[in-house]
């Protein structure tokens, strides 16, 4: 799983700007899309337990992330008018930061860097919704924080009306981004509809999420195939979409060096926001209640 790059426009309004009206029409007039604003993160206090996990001295951890302007991809990550980070994956590592007693040093990479900076020492932490696997779990550590996972979203002339397996997309064009979970299950599964002697789906890759929801918006493509999270949120606010299904489930985690003491000191710090009921709060700011997990674990089972 990935967190998007989006198109970089200053807002976009609830179903109306940028990803505009049905036909392709960018007209940015429209109500305001309602971000939450309540502060959820400054009374975090330092768990002593996390911090005496890290290096003795550390004051500041070098964090890379992806950046997300606008607002189509929350509720991850996006920004504002004025070009402030919001969303629940900016207040997730936000609240770990003070429960640590450290400063992210924060430095924008893209999806296909970020790991491999977290390998070669750029960053001692990774932030980019990755979803743990098990090829990731060879080359980092995973520190887990939300349940994501991989959905469905349709278009209104798709004729779809659910998704529960691959073979429900054959002969559909299917759109997702490069480089990502949902890449590999696609190219994984078309043999679903061959081998039933029924016609492969294409798929088409994006990385621009305006593009995406246009493309929806248009018929271009019949369906998206990205993360449950971004896609529940984006089905309540784009005409012309349709939540067809869950696939699978996927924990996401901050990633690091592997055995590198960090990732124990941030499960620490986020399972002390959960038994303080600080974590829970930050998923309901963002309506996203039942994406919560029970608890951090560091490099979980993979499903893939």
């Amino acid at each position: 799983m990935r967190s998007r790059a989006l198109l970089a426009l200053p807002l976009i309004a609830a179903a109306t700007l940028m990803i505009g009206a049905c036909g392709g029409s960018t007209d940015p007039a429209g109500e305001s899309y309602a971000i939450p604003t309540q502060d959820v993160v400054s009374s975090v206090a330092v768990d002593p337990a996390a911090q005496a996990l890290l290096p003795p001295g550390t004051s500041e951890l070098t964090l890379g992330l992806t950046r997300a302007p606008g607002v189509n991809n929350l509720p991850h990550a996006g920004e504002v008018p004025e070009g402030n980070p919001v969303g629940l994956d900016v207040d997730l590592r936000n609240a770990v930061a003070k429960a640590l007693g450290v400063t992210w040093n924060e430095e924008v990479g893209t999806f296909s860097t970020i790991i491999p900076g977290v390998q070669n020492g750029r960053y001692q932490v990774g932030q980019g919704n990755f979803g743990v696997t098990r090829s990731r779990l060879e080359v980092v550590d995973f520190a887990t924080y939300l349940n994501d996972g991989q959905a469905f979203v349709g278009s209104s002339g798709s004729g779809l009306t659910s998704v529960t397996t691959l073979e429900d997309l054959c002969g559909k064009k299917i759109v997702t981004g490069s480089g990502t979970t949902f890449q590999q299950i696609l190219e994984k599964g078309v043999q679903e509809c061959t081998t039933h002697g029924k016609p492969a789906y294409s798929v088409q890759y994006l990385d621009d999420q305006g593009a995406i929801i246009l493309s929806l918006q248009n018929n271009k493509v019949d369906a998206y195939f990205g993360p449950t999270l971004s896609l529940r949120y984006l089905v309540d606010k784009v005409p012309g979409t349709t939540f067809l299904g869950e696939y699978s489930t996927t924990v996401v985690g901050f990633v690091t060096a592997k055995n590198s003491p960090v990732a124990r000191a941030i499960s620490q710090a986020v399972n002390t926001l959960i038994a303080r009921g600080e974590y829970q709060r930050l998923f309901d700011k963002w309506n996203v209640p039942t994406s919560a997990l029970p608890r951090s674990e560091i490099n979980p089972t993979a499903g893939f």
